[in-house]
């Protein structure tokens, strides 16, 4: 089973190289690491061509977003199973993607996810928060829940029959994608009880109240896109569950 991770990167020097290490890492032979540069200005690029053909396909040229960027990836992708890692994120330990393939050759599903932490941007060592995705339901879609999108694997044919990230969402397209596939297409999915992901708090999701808003605006959206019905309260009550995930902490896993 080969499995395509994605990474886009935009202006992402100080971060990617955690990135690109973290999926060299692995202990899992069959991986093509595919890179969409959106023409950063910083030193993304001379970072990213430093590690030559270890990264199967470089792409850097000006693009319509992030959503956009995904997508390229994901056309461009031939493995089996795909995956997004963003350049903010990296990969707790050097099993991941064998005990992700473990996982799709024992349990015959579409698509697997896990759970993540967020960490401090400066510190990754340090964890901020841990996103569980251990209780999700599609039904949950309509509370502002879904499972944690950097964890999310699913068989690439998904996309060719299901669609690709909407590109006019600027912070949700991950959360309607999900709808789409999870909840309208009811893909089968196993969700693995560990923390696959570190990701840095700072990104598009995490950056504001504005942020929020929009994030939560869309999430209405894709949701009545989708036949979905919810309300923006509705939603917003996943925040007194959010109180928990600051201080619960899971148990790692040694690396």
């Amino acid at each position: 089973m080969k499995i395509s991770i994605v990474t886009v990167t935009y202006n992402a020097g100080a971060t990617v190289r955690d990135t690109i290490e973290g999926v060299l890492a692995q202990d899992y032979p069959n991986i093509e690491h595919l890179i969409i540069d959106g023409s950063s200005t910083d030193n993304t690029m001379e970072i990213v061509r430093s590690y030559g053909d270890r990264i199967a396909t470089v792409v850097s040229e000006p693009d319509e977003g992030m959503y956009d960027a995904m997508n390229k990836g994901v056309q461009l992708a031939t493995g089996d199973v795909v995956t997004i890692l963003n350049a903010d994120d990296f990969y707790i330990h050097s099993h991941v993607i064998s005990e992700v393939v473990k996982a799709f050759e024992n349990s015959q599903v579409n698509s697997i996810f896990g759970d993540l932490v967020y960490v401090k941007r400066h510190n990754p060592d340090k964890i901020v928060r841990y996103y569980s995705s251990a209780n999700f339901h599609p039904d949950q879609f309509a509370y502002g829940w879904m499972p944690a999108h950097p964890t999310f694997f699913v068989k690439r044919w998904a996309f060719d029959r299901y669609g690709l990230f909407k590109t006019d969402y600027q912070i949700a397209a991950d959360y309607e994608l999900l709808i789409r596939f999870l909840a309208v297409h009811q893909l089968s999915y196993r969700y693995l009880p560990e923390v696959m992901v570190k990701m840095r708090t700072g990104g598009t999701s995490t950056s504001g109240l504005m942020s929020n808003w929009i994030l939560n605006r869309e999430i209405v959206r894709g949701c009545a896109e989708n036949g979905i019905e919810t309300t923006m309260p509705k939603v917003l009550l996943k925040y007194f569950t959010k109180v928990f995930q600051l201080i619960h902490r899971p148990v790692m896993k040694p690396s």
